[in-house]
């Protein structure tokens, strides 16, 4: 698999898996997710679902098949390599028919009216915008009256509130006190999340909580919301060190294998890894993911 130079893109297709094809312990964890925002979005056959921020088409792809050839779908990302890669697996399932792509950032919706669409699903995408009250109007701007919204939201801010955690221990401790892995644990979470409280409150992928998107959406005018927040502890036995390595938390961040060619000497390098790879062999490594569930109407 060769880097399309489009981080997005890089990271969907090879990163998050740390350049492993994506095996059936995450095929399971991404269809619960699209299945449980499809159902949220109460889809039909002569409905017209919008699906923001698309990605590889999960969520869209996944109401294809529960719906069927009736529903319409359009499909908007930034990334014109994550369009193309859908639009490629839209042709080999014989569904472009009834498929329309679009590149527009989810702020804007350019090219979609007024009106025009009967649910509007994101997974994964507000996390990463700025200005979300912007998006939530932008999806409300195109939705039919009556309308649904249904979304799934990773909230990084306990990862990052770590960092900054072992930021403010470093900070009170003593050269005396002083041990060498914790500084290198926090030198590996500070390059993947912000870890001064300033930086955490700047970054759109940090400085929200599930009750935040909860109360975004509100004042966006959408009514009838639902909030289901779950935190879910995911071994990972069979993940193995090289994955491990080269994978990344989100398109932003470095890997841990960069973390330690790059900003670590030799000697630092040689420290971490024997300090978190027999854990990861041995195959005890768990991840600990955290997703907000909101549905709502539009009046």
């Amino acid at each position: 698999m060769t880097a399309t130079g489009d981080p997005w893109a890089d990271w969907l297709l090879h990163g998050r898996q740390g350049g492993r094809e994506i095996g059936p312990g995450l095929q399971a964890r991404l269809r619960r997710y699209a299945d449980k925002v499809i159902d949220a979005a109460a889809l039909a056959p002569g409905m017209t679902l919008l699906d923001v921020g698309t990605g590889t088409g999960l969520v869209a792809l996944r109401a294809i098949e529960r719906t069927g050839p009736g529903l319409n779908v359009i499909l908007t990302d930034r990334s014109a390599a994550l369009l193309a890669e859908t639009a490629a697996e839209l042709d080999r399932r014989g569904i472009t028919a009834q498929c329309r792509l679009l590149r527009t950032g989810a702020e804007e919706l350019d090219g979609i009216a007024p009106g025009s669409v009967d649910a509007v699903t994101l997974r994964s995408v507000l996390a990463y915008v700025a200005d979300k009250p912007a998006a939530l109007a932008a999806c409300r701007r195109v939705l039919k009256p009556g309308g649904r919204l249904a979304l799934a939201e990773p909230v990084f801010r306990d990862e990052a509130l770590q960092a900054v955690a072992m930021r403010q221990v470093l900070a009170s401790r003593s050269p005396a006190r002083a041990e060498p892995l914790l500084p290198l644990l926090h030198r590996w979470k500070a390059a993947q999340f912000p870890d001064t409280e300033a930086a955490l409150a700047a970054d759109p992928k940090t400085n929200y909580t599930e009750r935040d998107l909860f109360r975004l959406a509100q004042q966006a005018g959408f009514t009838e919301l639902a909030l289901d927040f779950q935190i879910r502890s995911l071994p990972e036995p069979g993940l193995g060190w090289a994955a491990f390595l080269h994978r990344t938390p989100h398109p932003d961040a470095p890997s841990l294998a960069e973390i330690l060619r790059e900003r670590c000497t030799p000697e630092e390098a040689a420290l971490l890894e024997a300090a978190l790879r027999p854990q990861i062999e041995a195959g005890q490594h768990v991840t600990t993911e955290r997703m907000a569930y909101l549905s709502a109407r539009k009046p």
